[in-house]
């Protein structure tokens, strides 16, 4: 399937720089590109690229200005990031979707599927789940007793949704992922430690995508939440009781201990270590490999490191950090310098 330069621009309100007629069928890197694709630009460290592209089209920020001449048609658009994304999105939508329940799966006969499902072999469907309509599933994927999948889900191969779990609409979960284990919660006893059982679900609300080997545990009592909009990176891990508000965002490795309240539109960068029964507020922003040891209820602010701490505070330590090695040699020498002036100072004779 071909579009033309002049049609793209159209869909995403754009304007046509160049051929209008120009056409593609493909996407590509602005680095790796070939006749007939269409590519992005939007980091200027990728700029020198545009030049000897050898893409069709290419999407571009309105405020783009080139400094060479360009060969490519330009399309102009308020966001070019936003904009391919765009495009990927109606790509993905013009696929044809699989129908069909493959008769190599295991469904219970009180489970209730929904219309246009796709459910792989070795798929295993336990007693009063419920599934959505056009919701896939792939193989050896497990879906155990009480469970309820919404409308237009994705689950890859290998998943795994414990007892009573409940999973919203259009939600992803990739290989591996694991919903409603049980919480790490074991009472110390003198001889040993006591589980203690987790009898709470995990909820994942609508709009959700989490990455492959990634966990939510269920409650001890309750529900764990993941709410609507949020994606969770590769590894993550989100303990038990936890709450994730909407549209947060973590990177690979992120690890939410116990009982922490998370607001909405937070961004975690990969390795960050959140402690339990901490709140953290609205619109926080955690550099990569930060140590989250306290609350940060009031939100909109970014931190940095280990303990972590506000951004521009880090900073101003990570400065000092950097010159400690000349402190350091500078400090011995007032120390020799110090030690010279005592002993001048005991040679010279006591004034009566």
């Amino acid at each position: 399937m071909e579009f033309t330069a002049k049609q793209i621009a159209d869909y995403l309100h754009g304007t046509v720089e160049g051929n209008e007629n120009a056409a593609v069928h493909t996407f590509a890197k602005i680095e790796e590109t070939e006749e007939g694709a269409i590519t992005f630009l939007a980091n200027p460290a990728y700029e020198h690229y545009i030049y000897e592209t050898k893409a069709s089209i290419v999407l571009v920020n309105k405020s783009f200005k080139p400094g060479q001449p360009v060969h490519a048609t330009l399309v102009r658009v308020d966001n070019a990031y936003e904009s391919i994304a765009n495009l990927l999105t109606l790509y993905e939508k013009t696929k044809p979707q699989k129908t069909g329940i493959s008769s190599l799966a295991s469904i219970a006969t009180s489970a209730k599927i929904g219309t246009d499902c796709y459910i792989e072999p070795f798929v295993y469907i336990g007693e009063n789940v419920t599934v959505g309509d056009h919701t896939q599933i792939m193989a050896h994927t497990t879906l155990c007793d009480n469970v309820k999948l919404g409308n237009d889900c994705i689950l890859y191969p290998n998943v795994s949704v414990y007892h009573d779990c409940v999973i919203g609409n259009r939600v992803t979960l990739h290989s591996g992922v694991v919903i409603g284990a049980d919480g790490f919660g074991f009472a110390p006893t003198a001889n040993g430690y006591e589980k203690i059982p987790q009898i709470g679900i995990a909820t994942i609300e609508d709009d959700v995508e989490i990455g492959a080997n990634t966990c939510v545990d269920r409650s001890t009592m309750g529900s764990t939440i993941v709410k609507k909009g949020v994606k969770l990176d590769n590894l993550v891990q989100i303990a038990h009781n936890v709450i994730v508000g909407e549209n947060t965002v973590m990177s690979a490795q992120v690890g939410v201990a116990g009982s922490t309240k998370i607001g909405s539109w937070c961004m975690f960068g990969g390795q960050v270590g959140i402690i339990g029964h901490a709140v953290i507020g609205d619109r926080t922003l955690s550099g990569a490999q930060a140590g989250i040891g306290r609350s940060i209820p009031k939100g909109n602010t970014t931190v940095l490191g280990s303990p972590a701490m506000d951004a521009r505070r880090f900073a101003r330590c990570n400065a000092v950090f950097h010159n400690l090695p000349q402190m350091s040699r500078e400090l011995e020498d007032m120390k020799t310098e110090l030690q010279e002036l005592k002993k001048e100072l005991k040679k010279q004779p006591k004034q009566k």
